[in-house]
């Protein structure tokens, strides 16, 4: 599934009509009929709906809908907010059709009049606004959008709630809060925002026809699903053995935080690691060796039980590694961790401590030869980016590309959508998981399963991809069979609904 921009949806619908020879009249009626047909099967218990339509393409899908729902038996009345004039020739050709069906269309209306007759209808279809919003909504046009958010119908946006940016760094003026919101072809970037997400209400995606070609032009971003994972997870091998998965080492955990290694470990076996070392301080070993049995062991030098190694060179024969998890954060730490990522010839992942010792020598990573992944959720991305959380959160997905292609490193943006995205700034989302993976280790975790998927894929933005859409499958698994609740769930309890995931994936 792709995820796109406003900018992008219009060259797609371009593309449809000037290639695919594809009229816009025909691409309208496409989504007003998909939308409709869903509506008539999904919303068998109401028989009458308001549509509200603007003057864009989303009102002239309105008067499509209108139109099928009509025919079906609902009572039907259109609400033209916007003159004849305003009207798109194509949402206008779809007007007169409507009204040659015998359909009813008010004009001139104010809010205190729609207020009157709103609750005559079951049903409010949302067409009053598209994907083109940017800022500040007509003063025309805002007061219904508030109107819509006070009555008490079930409201259904096409395409998009009204008044809602279809692309990420747009703030929010005014905008529908629907209940469910029929995306037409492919879901806009703000779909995929904390701030957008919820104006969205259920949400399901109709296709229009638009020829496949379309999005063979360019890459656009991909929303990560479980066809993409059982397409790409690499099957294991009849005659395959433990060296086949992969030889990693997870290196951190001074004296005073074990767990964090440990579930990095656990997490790497239980995904598929062939052979897995913990480096760690001395006093940690029993602990770790008594939840992690699998896993072998290699003693970091230490002082107070602060890592204070120095050499690297035992970490050269490993297939993989992930540092950071409980490493600290003392200035002799970080120079080793440092030294970890500028000396070790095969893919890093940093996480956690790590990516503290990492911010002073970014200007270096980009020389590695083999792939740098940095796994931070919003605050620690605010510390290596200098933006504020809130900035992250409005522009996710284009700062994590900037700071990709700056540094040369893949990124993975953690969060209910997790961002994923190469040195080359190509990007995917990942939106399994739940509010049960909001507590610490569960971080921890998600790094054990990369390294695992980074050893065993030859593309490393799918074993990223791979790696996030299990992580966060457990934790929704966990849930669906009772196992556990989003408030009780442990990180440990992810790493043990791992087994569960891929026995369901295979």
């Amino acid at each position: 599934m792709y995820i796109v921009t406003a900018e992008e949806m219009y060259e797609i619908d371009r593309y449809a009509i000037e290639h695919g020879g594809i009229d816009g009249k025909i691409l309208m009626e496409n989504a007003g009929r998909a939308i409709a047909e869903r509506i008539i099967k999904q919303e068998a218990s109401y028989q009458s709906a308001a549509v509200l339509a603007g003057g864009g393409n989303n009102g002239g899908d309105g008067f499509v809908i209108a139109r099928y729902l009509q025919q079906s038996g609902f009572e039907v009345k259109v609400f033209q907010l916007v003159p004849d004039q305003k009207l798109t020739s194509e949402a206008l050709y779809h007007k007169k059709l409507f009204i040659n069906h015998h359909g009813g269309v008010e004009t001139d209306i104010n809010v205190e009049m729609l207020r009157k007759d709103l609750p005559y209808y079951q049903l409010v279809i949302d067409a009053i606004l598209g994907i083109g919003v940017k800022g500040a909504i007509r003063p025309n046009i805002k007061p219904f959008i508030s109107l819509l958010n006070e009555c008490n119908q079930k409201i259904i946006s096409v395409d998009i709630p009204s008044g809602l940016p279809a692309n990420e760094s747009v703030q929010i003026d005014t905008a529908v809060k629907a209940d469910h919101t029929y995306i037409v072809e492919a879901p806009k970037q703000s779909l995929f925002t904390e701030w957008g997400f919820p104006y969205y209400g259920e949400w399901e995606i109709v296709s229009i026809g638009v020829p496949k070609q379309a999005y063979h032009r360019k890459s656009f971003a991909r929303r990560w699903e479980r066809d993409d994972v059982i397409a790409t997870l690499r099957k294991r091998d009849t005659f395959s053995h433990k060296g086949s998965h992969g030889k990693g080492v997870v290196i951190g955990g001074q004296q005073m935080m074990p767990g964090s290694v440990t579930l990095t470990a656990s997490a790497a076996l239980r995904a598929g690691a062939g052979l897995l070392t913990v480096a760690t301080v001395k006093d940690n070993i029993s602990i770790i060796a008594h939840k992690c049995t699998e896993a072998m062991y290699h003693v970091l030098e230490e002082q107070d039980g602060t890592i204070k190694e120095n050499d690297v060179t035992p970490f050269r024969t490993f297939d993989g590694a992930a540092i950071g998890m409980g490493m600290g954060r003392d200035p002799v730490t970080a120079k080793f961790t440092q030294r970890l990522i500028h000396d070790l010839d095969i893919p890093v992942i940093v996480d956690a401590d790590g990516l503290h010792h990492l911010k002073p020598i970014l200007n270096k990573v980009g020389k590695r030869n083999y792939p740098l992944i940095i796994t931070p959720h919003y605050g620690e991305m605010a510390m290596l980016t200098e933006y504020t959380i809130d900035r992250i959160k409005l522009s996710p997905m284009a700062i994590a590309k900037e700071f990709a292609r700056k540094y040369q490193l893949y990124v993975v943006l953690k969060g209910k959508f997790t961002i994923i995205t190469s040195p080359d700034g190509k990007q995917t989302v990942s939106d399994t998981g739940n509010a049960g993976l909001a507590k610490g280790g569960t971080g921890d975790v998600l790094s054990g399963v990369i390294l695992a998927m980074v050893m065993q894929h030859s593309s490393h933005l799918e074993a990223l991809c791979n790696a996030c859409y299990i992580h966060g499958a457990s934790a929704d698994m966990r849930v669906k069979t009772g196992r556990n609740t989003e408030i009780d769930m442990l990180a440990s309890d992810v790493i043990d609904g791992l087994s569960h995931v891929f026995h369901t994936l295979f």
